[in-house]
Parts: C-alpha cells; sequence; structure tokens
C-alpha cells in the first residue's frame, strides 16, 4: 500500500496563513490585511484593518481615501480604519499580552505608523506576504534593527 505524501507547512507559512485567514475578516473596500503576533511559535494577538469598535464600517458608509484619491501609502490620517498592526497591538494591550521578543507575521510590510508602533512594542522580527509603497518604514525597521522578511 502506498502512503499519500503530505508536507507540513513551515512556520512561516502557518502563521503567514493565519494572517491571511484574519485579512478576511477586514472591513476596508481598498486593502484586506491582517496581522498575527507570534512568540515561541505561539499565537499572542491577531489584528485586521477595519474601523474601531461600534462606528460604522468603510462597508457601509464608502471610504473617506477613495472619494478623496489619496494614494496608497501616504495620508493615513485620512482613514476611518485601523490598520491590522495597530488592532493586533491593541488587542495584546487590552489583555495584558507583552510582546517584546515576539514576530509579526502579516500580509503586507507595515507602513511607517505601525513600523513605530511596532518597534516600541519590542516587535524582533517581521514577516511580511507583501510589499507595501513605504520605503521610510523599511529605513525605520533597518535602523531598530529590527528583521523585516518578505515570504
Amino acid at each position: 500500500m502506498k502512503r499519500k505524501t503530505y508536507r507540513r507547512p513551515s512556520w512561516d507559512e502557518y502563521f503567514l496563513e493565519m494572517a491571511s485567514l484574519v485579512a478576511k475578516r477586514a472591513t476596508c473596500l481598498r486593502r484586506r490585511v491582517g496581522a498575527v503576533i507570534v512568540k515561541d511559535k505561539r499565537i499572542l494577538a491577531t489584528g485586521y484593518n477595519g474601523v474601531p469598535s461600534g462606528l460604522k464600517h468603510c462597508l457601509d458608509v464608502g471610504c473617506i481615501r477613495k472619494k478623496l484619491k489619496i494614494p496608497s501609502g501616504e495620508r493615513h490620517e485620512l482613514c476611518r480604519a485601523l490598520h491590522a498592526e495597530q488592532n493586533a497591538l491593541i488587542q495584546a494591550s487590552l489583555y495584558g499580552v507583552s510582546l517584546k521578543g515576539s514576530i509579526l507575521y502579516a500580509t503586507n510590510q507595515p507602513c511607517v505608523i505601525c513600523a513605530k508602533m511596532l518597534i516600541n512594542a519590542g516587535i524582533k522580527e517581521i514577516v511580511a506576504g507583501s510589499g507595501y509603497p513605504d520605503t521610510m518604514a523599511k529605513d525605520f525597521l533597518k535602523e531598530a534593527k529590527i528583521k523585516l522578511r518578505r515570504v
């Protein structure tokens, strides 16, 4: 009897797939992003891009950024939503979970605002599925000695 070969995903593949699953909850009309924060191969927090709790979703009221024709990677403050990384950081904070020394898995490279928050949260590494048009974020992460990998 011949056995089927089964290939287990690597840890990077596994947690990036989790981030992709989390991204399916996103309420942004322009980009669906998911983030998973992991330490010692255990999930500490997750987040997706969407509006703060209790506010109307962009799915319901439309996209301010689209209406104002704001390009991706610019004027982050003109948006109803929080980024996936921000939501993951906030969830950890709500439940008293330290993220020092953890790894962020995200469907996209963080923007500069998220990069600054991740630096201060003690994230040691970022694994991203896709890029993002923000070279300043990469520069800050490099200066902070946070490893950024694209998988």
